[in-house]
C-alpha cells in the first residue's frame, strides 16, 4: 500500500477534527457518540477533546434531537447529527422529511439549515429487516436534501468536509461492510486510496471513473463499488472492459459524467444495493434514456429484490447483488 492509509472511520474522525477547528458552531450529536466514540468507533476520541459543550449523547429520541439540530442550524450553528442506522429514519421521518428538507424553500431562502447527518447503512453482519438497510433512493425522493455515499477512506475525508460546510442538509452514508477498510481480509489494491495529512474536501456532485473500459459502463456507489470492480478483473481475463464509475455523490446526480462513459460504451449496467422497484437504479437509467443515449442493447441492473432483507444466510445472498451477479449481467449485455 502507498502513501498514508487510515481506515475509514478514522477518515471520519479527522474529517470531524478539522471541521470542528475551523468552525466553533460545528457540534456533533447523537446516541453514543460522545462516551463511547460511536458504535463504529466513527467518533471515537471527540469527546475526550471537546466535551459535553461539543459532544453531546442524547436520548433514544431521534426526533428530538434532530429537530434541536434544525434549530440550531437556523441560528447559525452547523450541527452534524448521527442517525445510528439508516434503518431507524421511520421515527425522525418528519423532522427531516417535512422541515429539515423544506424549511429553505418554504421561506424563499431566508432560512438555511446547515445540518449534516450521518447514518450507517449495509449488513456485513446479516442482522436481518430492520437493521441492514441502504434506502438510499427513499432519501433520494426528498426534494432539499443533498446525498453522499463515499466509497474510499479518501472520499470519505474529502466527502464529510464538503457535507459539513454545505449551507444545505446532506446526508453522509456511510456502509458497514466499509469501515475497517482499506485494512483486513479480502483487501484489494483499489481500497488503499492514500488519505492526505492536509485538510481537503470533494465536491458534491462530481463522480468519477475508477477502471476505464470500453465495452460496457458500470454504474455505482459506497461498498457495491468494490464488488464491481472484483467483478470487472474477473471480465477483464475474458476480454471483457468495464468502465466503472464511482457516483459518490447520489444527490446531485452527475448525469453528464455517467451519459459522456454510456455514450462511449454503448452498454449500462447500474448496480445499487438499495431496492430496485422505484429505487436509485432505475432514476440512472431513465437518466441516461432520457439524455438520448443510442445503447446497443437495453440497459441493465442489478439491485435488491424488493423483499424485506432475509435472517437466513443463503437467502439474503440470493436477494442481495454479489460479484457472481454483477459479472453475469455484464456478460449478458456484452453477449
Amino acid at each position: 500500500m502507498k502513501g498514508r492509509q487510515l481506515t475509514f472511520t478514522e477518515a471520519m474522525v479527522e474529517a470531524l477534527e478539522f471541521a470542528f477547528a475551523e468552525d466553533d458552531g460545528v457540534f456533533l450529536m447523537g446516541e453514543d457518540v460522545g462516551v463511547m466514540g460511536g458504535v463504529a468507533g466513527q467518533t471515537r476520541g471527540l469527546h475526550a477533546r471537546y466535551g459535553d459543550e461539543r459532544i453531546l449523547d442524547t436520548p433514544i429520541s431521534e426526533a428530538a434531537f434532530f429537530g434541536l439540530a434544525a434549530g440550531a442550524a437556523q441560528r447559525g450553528l452547523r450541527p452534524v447529527v448521527e442517525l445510528m442506522r439508516v434503518d431507524f429514519a421511520g421515527v425522525v421521518m418528519d423532522q427531516i422529511y417535512n422541515y429539515i428538507a423544506k424549511i429553505g424553500y418554504c421561506t424563499g431562502g431566508r432560512r438555511r439549515v446547515p445540518m449534516t447527518i450521518m447514518t450507517q447503512v449495509g449488513n456485513p453482519l446479516r442482522q436481518g429487516a430492520v437493521h441492514a438497510q441502504t434506502l438510499y433512493g427513499t432519501f433520494a425522493h426528498i426534494p432539499g436534501l443533498r446525498l453522499v455515499a463515499p466509497a474510499t477512506s479518501h472520499d470519505a475525508k474529502g466527502l464529510l468536509r464538503a457535507a459539513i460546510r454545505c449551507d444545505d442538509p446532506v446526508v453522509f452514508f456511510f456502509h458497514s461492510s466499509l469501515l475497517a477498510i482499506p485494512y483486513g481480509v479480502g483487501v484489494e489494491e483499489w481500497t488503499a486510496v492514500p488519505v492526505a495529512e492536509d485538510d481537503y474536501e470533494i465536491p458534491l456532485g462530481v463522480a468519477r471513473t475508477i477502471r476505464l473500459g470500453d465495452d460496457v459502463t458500470v454504474v455505482s456507489m459506497s461498498h457495491t463499488v468494490h464488488d464491481c470492480l472484483r467483478a470487472a478483473r474477473r471480465l477483464a481475463g475474458d476480454g471483457i472492459s468495464c468502465d466503472v464509475v464511482d457516483l459518490r455523490t447520489i444527490v446531485p446526480l452527475d448525469v453528464d459524467h455517467i451519459v459522456a462513459s454510456v455514450r462511449r460504451t454503448g452498454r449500462l449496467l447500474v448496480v445499487d444495493e438499495d431496492y430496485a422497484f422505484a429505487g436509485l437504479s432505475a432514476q440512472i437509467v431513465a437518466s441516461v434514456l432520457e439524455a438520448g443515449v443510442s445503447l446497443a442493447v437495453p440497459p441493465a441492473r442489478v439491485a435488491r429484490a424488493h423483499v424485506p432483507i432475509p435472517y437466513s444466510l443463503p437467502l439474503d445472498d440470493a436477494v442481495r447483488p454479489g460479484v457472481a451477479r454483477i459479472e453475469a449481467a455484464a456478460r449478458a449485455l456484452v453477449a
